[in-house]
């Protein structure tokens, strides 16, 4: 008993603490009485113990510790309503809530609210909370200070988590090939990793995955480790790992939506591209195989284009999938000026040559940007200043 009143007077200084135990071993009654005259009673011991860690406490950590709280209630709350409104919208197109994809929320959404704004900005959305919102960290330490993650003072703990976790996988890959190896077997030639149809992430992907800022120098190391581990024989054993941290071209999916050439009187394929788009220009285009590689702009050849970086606009597509002596172009374009025209014929020339090239060109193209449309557009005047971005000039005396 004298033991336990020292311990407590140990870490409440001057104090007056009396005992009157109920139970000798298990419950008894705590008073003290602060310098101020405040005085609390506690019931047993580990209500003395909550308060003790209580105390200690900061006003930061009190903050920190509110604002996660205050997050994780809004993700909760918007997360509740993206529920309620994707059933609401099941219903409404007759589908099951139950099996209704992210996927056919887009296409409901299209059918129900059809818009002739050319801008995806301004079309409808309903996405999940986690995509619409910035991720925010959860709390990195607990009411008493001490951090969850054992890197938390490296500064970016997420980030070198994420190397840490690349390193063992990489010494399991190496121990299980000198298994292999002592037993005298060959890796087996179908576990073979294939990531031809894969990026890695960017830097801006990586660090909203993370939730943590990396330089360029921490983003090369990222790179080099993985590489490292997919160079290994068998870093198909860690597929998921590595497949997490990276990004499919979207040429797969084009792949699965390129259409099938039609055929015209003379036995020539050809495809039609309609809404080229490229600021106020408007057009379509067509290309027909086998060709001479003409090229026909409303009615004229490429010199419809007076200035030399729109005919290079034109036919880059061409040049780059070496298909500027197979086919022939025909375009038709209206208003914009001729570097909306030149962009919009450009993409326009892209898009159909998807049916014309083979896969592994096709994964180029996306690459290089050709089958990516153009949203830009003319940035407003601003009033008060004498263009969009252009501001007075100001003096200060």
């Amino acid at each position: 008993m004298k033991m336990s009143l020292n311990i407590i007077r140990y870490f409440v200084p001057k104090t007056k603490c009396h005992f009157s135990w109920k139970n000798p071993i298990i419950q008894g009654t705590i008073q003290y009485t602060t310098a101020s005259g405040s005085s609390d009673v506690f019931n047993n011991m580990t209500d003395w113990e909550t308060l003790s860690k209580k105390k200690k406490i900061s006003k930061a950590m009190k903050a920190y510790l509110e604002r996660a709280r205050e997050h994780d209630d809004f993700m909760k709350k918007q997360q509740f309503e993206y529920n309620i409104g994707k059933r609401h919208l099941a219903n409404m197109m007759g589908e099951n809530p139950e099996t209704f994809t992210q996927k056919d929320v887009d296409r409901a959404i299209e059918y129900l609210f059809p818009s002739g704004i050319y801008d995806p900005a301004a079309r409808p959305l309903m996405k999940p909370p986690e995509e619409v919102f910035p991720a925010r960290k959860a709390a990195e330490f607990d009411e008493a200070g001490r951090p969850h993650h054992f890197l938390f003072y490296t500064g970016k703990p997420n980030f070198f988590k994420l190397l840490y976790d690349a390193v063992e996988n990489i010494q399991q890959a190496n121990n299980f090939e000198d298994r292999v190896i002592r037993k005298k077997a060959t890796p087996d030639p179908n576990g073979k990793l294939d990531l031809g149809g894969s990026v890695w992430l960017t830097k801006e992907q990586l660090e909203m995955a993370l939730v943590e800022s990396i330089t360029d120098l921490e983003y090369d190391n990222f790179k080099v480790v993985m590489e490292r581990l997919v160079s290994l024989p068998y870093s198909y054993r860690h597929k998921e790992f590595i497949e997490k941290h990276r990004k499919p071209l979207a040429s797969q999916k084009f792949a699965l939506e390129i259409p099938k050439p039609s055929y015209d009187d003379e036995g020539k394929a050809y495809i039609t591209t309609y809404e080229c788009l490229r600021k106020k220009a408007r057009g379509d285009v067509t290309i027909k195989s086998p060709g001479t590689g003409k090229i026909t702009i409303n009615g004229k050849d490429l010199s419809y284009f007076e200035d030399t970086q729109s005919r290079e606009q034109v036919l880059f597509p061409l040049i780059f999938t070496g298909m500027q002596d197979k086919v022939d172009v025909i375009c038709n374009i209206e208003g914009g000026g001729p570097s909306g025209q030149s962009g919009a014929i450009r993409w326009g020339i892209a898009w159909s040559l998807r049916s014309f090239v083979e896969k592994d060109m096709l994964e180029k193209m996306q690459v290089a940007g050709l089958l990516t449309r153009d949203h830009r557009r003319r940035e407003r005047k601003k009033p008060g200043q004498p263009g969009a971005r252009k501001k007075p000039t100001w003096k200060k005396r």
